[in-house]
C-alpha cells in the first residue's frame, strides 16, 4: 500500500509540473473582475441549457472547473456536496464545468458526465464548456480550479477548495468555505487567492 501511495504521489506531482508551464501562459482573471461570458449557454447533464447568470443566486456563484478523468478531482470530489450545501445555505449558486474538449472521447463526453453526476449524486449543475471557451475566458488551467463571485458577479476568491486533497479530515485551511462565509457577512476575504492543484484542462491544440 505504501508503494502504491508513493507511486500515486509521483504521478500527481508530475502532472502538476506539466501544468505549471501552461498556467504561466494563460491570462488569469483578476480579483475584482466581472465574470466573463455570463450569458453563454451551456448544456447540463439534465439536458437543460444554463448560463453563469442563471446559475448564480442572490449572493453570488461558485464555479468549479472539474472533469471525470483527473485523480485530483477524485481526491477533492467528496467535498463538492459540502461546498454545495454551504453555498445553498448562504444563497450562493454553484456550477461545475467540464472544459476537457480534447477528452470528449476519453471519459469527458456528455454521456460520461451524466454517469458521473448520477454516481456522485451531484445536487448542483454540471455543464459542458464547449471548446473550453469559458475556461479560456477565466484563465482556468486545472481541475479542480475554483472561482467565487459575489452578488455583483465580481471575483472575490480563486484557487483550491482547501489545503488537503488527500484527507478531508486533515484539512486545516478551508479556503473556499471561509471565503463564502466572509463574503456573505460583508467581511474582507482573508485569503482571496491560493494555489490551485490539479490536472491540466485538456484543451484542443491550436
Amino acid at each position: 500500500m505504501r508503494k502504491l501511495n508513493i507511486l500515486l504521489s509521483v504521478i500527481l506531482f508530475s502532472l502538476l509540473l506539466i501544468s505549471t508551464g501552461l498556467s504561466q501562459q494563460m491570462e488569469q482573471l483578476a480579483i475584482g473582475s466581472e465574470a466573463p461570458l455570463m450569458n453563454q449557454s451551456m448544456k447540463t447533464v439534465s439536458g437543460e441549457d444554463i448560463t453563469l447568470d442563471k446559475a448564480a443566486k442572490a449572493n453570488g456563484l461558485v464555479v468549479i472547473f472539474s472533469c471525470n478523468t483527473c485523480p485530483w478531482v477524485d481526491r477533492w470530489e467528496d467535498r463538492y456536496p459540502v461546498i454545495s450545501e454551504i453555498a445553498a445555505k448562504n444563497e450562493v449558486g454553484m456550477i461545475a464545468l467540464n472544459s476537457n474538449e480534447n477528452y470528449r472521447e476519453r471519459g469527458d463526453g456528455m454521456e460520461d458526465m451524466i454517469l458521473r453526476a448520477k454516481k456522485m449524486k451531484y445536487d448542483f449543475s454540471y455543464a459542458l464548456d464547449k471548446d473550453h471557451e469559458i475556461a479560456d475566458a477565466f484563465g482556468a488551467t486545472r481541475t479542480p480550479h475554483v472561482y467565487l463571485f459575489d452578488a455583483d458577479m465580481k471575483l472575490v476568491y480563486v484557487g483550491a477548495i482547501d489545503d488537503n486533497a488527500r484527507d478531508a479530515d486533515a484539512v486545516e485551511s478551508f479556503y473556499l468555505k471561509d471565503a463564502i462565509e466572509q463574503m456573505v457577512t460583508g467581511q474582507d476575504i482573508t485569503q482571496s487567492q491560493t494555489r490551485s492543484l490539479g490536472c491540466t484542462i485538456k484543451r484542443v491544440s491550436e
